[in-house]
């Protein structure tokens, strides 16, 4: 995608002032004391369409952060300030809502999306203008070095990482011979080959890969052919009201009683809106479960600002990466002492951190967050209250084992 734009030139930068854009001389030359104003994250998000569910969540928790970071004394007495924006999940209109957030809104760093597509537009738009932008949407393409830049950092997981704990769990338990039903777009494509090579050494049989569009909400036709392949497992690589609309069409037509369903990424939003039933027995991963606050004492501490916040709810898995996203930005520009893109992040580069599911931390290859993935299975019995919809079944902790190496994704490591 080529944007008719001019690219940030380095050497200059300007504040606006009074309504006025005003020249002030680079933050090399050690004048970031002149920064001034609230610290703007841009939010680029699909409040619209088949992921708004998801999104809304996302921005709830952002807005978490926000007040955190701002009740604890901001930066330098500065306060921070969210700016949403509806990219509708197209990558057009993302990259289209980036640049006047860049531009026109002055803001400093970008954290959002949630589709492999439009963050990679997003991406490109903030790298481009050598603007810091941390993705909370699962991808594996934006850790390559062709889409990478110093600007850009991953706080979801990979397909390639969940995918994987997903599949070696599930191709020991439930059988080797599998039907992916994969939406059509990079998060399936990407989530099938995680599968794949999960199970290589497996002896895992893929008896079909069943394209579906994204958006698609009729899936009676595909069922029939899932059924005469016999599966041992049916493997869901759709997201959304996608997955949402799937399973619950799936259980309809009675596929369960023949093979086990499972998701890459098991979503909360979709079982809460399915309900106990469409979903019982559903296997998947996730990055986050808000029943983990009974082990993990940060889980609690985030899911009661949560409760606070929102009458007693609890944060969803894609919130709680909007949280973390935002949380860790913040943190970094205290760390930088400074909103100096660059600068925040070498410090994002350094950090270590905690903020709701245990010790985290950003590959310095290629800025991936390493973290744990969390194995849930949906339940319909024994829940103490309508937010009880999973039982955690296992927890393959963060280890840069588990993901893509240096090297596979084109980063060049000293040794």
């Amino acid at each position: 995608m080529t944007l008719n734009s001019k690219s940030f030139n380095p050497g200059r930068r300007s504040l606006v002032v009074g309504g006025a854009a005003v020249a002030v001389a680079p933050a090399w030359m050690g004048i970031a004391s002149a920064q001034t104003g609230n610290i703007k994250i841009g939010f680029p998000v699909p409040l619209t369409g088949a992921f708004s569910a998801e999104a809304q969540d996302q921005v709830r928790c952002a807005e978490i952060a926000i007040k955190e970071f701002n009740d604890s004394g901001g930066f330098n007495g500065r306060k921070a300030e969210l700016l949403v924006r509806d990219d509708k999940l197209n990558p057009g209109e993302a990259a289209t809502r980036t640049l006047e957030l860049i531009e026109k809104d002055k803001i400093d760093f970008v954290v959002g999306s949630l589709s492999a597509a439009t963050q990679l537009s997003i991406n490109a738009v903030c790298r481009d203008r050598k603007v810091l932008f941390n993705s909370i949407s699962q991808s594996d393409a934006i850790n390559e070095v062709k889409d990478w830049s110093m600007y850009t950092f991953h706080e979801a997981l990979t397909p390639h990482l969940t995918a994987g704990a997903v599949g070696r769990y599930a191709f020991a338990k439930y059988g080797k011979k599998v039907v992916y039903l994969t939406a059509d777009y990079a998060y399936g494509h990407e989530m099938v080959r995680g599968f794949q090579r999960a199970g290589q050494s497996m002896g895992v049989q893929m008896l079909a890969d069943i394209r579906t569009p994204l958006g698609t909400a009729d899936f009676s036709a595909f069922l029939p052919r899932i059924q005469s392949l016999k599966p041992d497992i049916l493997v869901m690589n759709n997201f959304g009201r996608d997955q949402l609309n799937a399973i619950k069409q799936a259980t309809d037509f009675g596929l369960k009683s023949q093979m086990k369903i499972i998701s890459p990424v098991l979503l909360f939003t979709a079982r809460m809106a399915g309900g106990a039933e469409a979903f019982d027995g559903v296997m998947g991963g996730t990055s986050y479960y808000w029943g983990m606050e009974d082990k993990i004492p940060a889980a609690k501490a985030f899911n009661d600002k949560f409760r606070k916040a929102h009458n007693g709810g609890v944060p969803s898995d894609y919130g709680a990466l909007g949280y973390a996203g935002v949380r860790s930005v913040l943190q970094a520009v205290r760390e930088a002492k400074s909103t100096d893109s660059l600068k925040v992040g070498i410090a994002l580069r350094q950090l270590r951190y905690n903020w709701y599911k245990g010790d985290s931390f950003y590959r310095k290859c290629d800025h991936q967050s390493v973290q744990s993935v969390v194995l849930i299975e949906s339940k319909s019995k024994n829940m103490k209250d309508k937010f009880d919809v999973f039982n955690v079944i296992g927890v393959e902790a963060a280890d840069e084992k588990n993901l893509r190496t240096c090297d596979e994704l084109g980063h060049k490591v000293s040794t």
